[in-house]
């Protein structure tokens, strides 16, 4: 594919729509335009189609599962080395080291056992991912992510109890709800322990997100568009 191709193709077209509406985003905020992230949501789709993202200049990428991962980023980390991986979704114990191995930023950090499993595996491997907790902001009993109560004590917990090496937070808000009070709630949390990365904002809301001090949103489905069915 050349040059040209790979501009006109679909993913790098979508990519370019919702980078420009990042920067138009920070520009109301009044942010730098690189202040904010973006990670592309490729869970479900191809390793063919992370690789048109790449080649369109993305090198954050978004996964739930950690199978998922092992089986389509080694060898695309291999031709792309500045490639960035991170965990989004509910991660198992039994998966901690997996993803320690294969992950460069784990993002649904919520439980202690997890807290003390990826603690191990950290050294066993040798390996210390970007570590963020994940907030249920609407404390849902059906969604991953540590209650609003219990966020403090176990960000206390991470730290002092896991030796873990806390660098920020994300949230899902609910659907259907106005997210913007979650966004703020998780950024005065953030600015309470002096954590400065904040994982908020996906394809309907990230502009509000980063309006709330977001450095990465998290999109999918605006530039790969809709997932294959599984």
């Amino acid at each position: 594919m050349s040059p040209t191709d790979t501009a006109d193709a679909p993913i790098a077209q979508g990519l370019r729509r919702i980078r420009d509406r990042i920067a138009e985003a920070c520009l109301r905020a009044n942010r730098p335009p690189g202040s904010v992230e973006l990670v592309a949501v490729s869970k479900f789709h191809p390793a063919t189609s992370v690789a048109e993202a790449l080649a369109a200049g993305q090198r954050h990428f978004g996964e739930n599962r950690v199978q998922e991962a092992q089986a389509k980023f080694p060898a695309l980390r291999a031709e792309h080395p500045a490639l960035r991986l991170h965990i989004i979704g509910a991660l198992q114990t039994n998966k901690a080291r997996d993803a320690v191995r294969v992950a460069d930023v784990i993002e649904s950090l919520d439980r202690p056992k997890l807290a003390a499993a990826l603690a191990e595996a950290m050294a066993r491997e040798s390996r210390a991912p970007t570590l963020l907790v994940q907030v249920n902001t609407g404390d849902e009993s059906q969604k991953a992510g540590v209650a609003r109560a219990g966020a403090e004590d176990f960000l206390r917990q991470c730290r002092e109890e896991h030796g873990l090496r806390i660098d920020g937070l994300m949230c899902i808000p609910p659907a259907g709800e106005d997210p913007v009070p979650h966004f703020r709630y998780l950024a005065e949390l953030a600015a309470r322990h002096g954590l400065h990365t904040l994982s908020m904002g996906m394809s309907g809301d990230f502009e509000a997100a980063i309006a709330a001090g977001a450095t990465h949103v998290r999109v999918g489905t605006a530039i790969f568009g809709e997932r294959p069915a599984q």
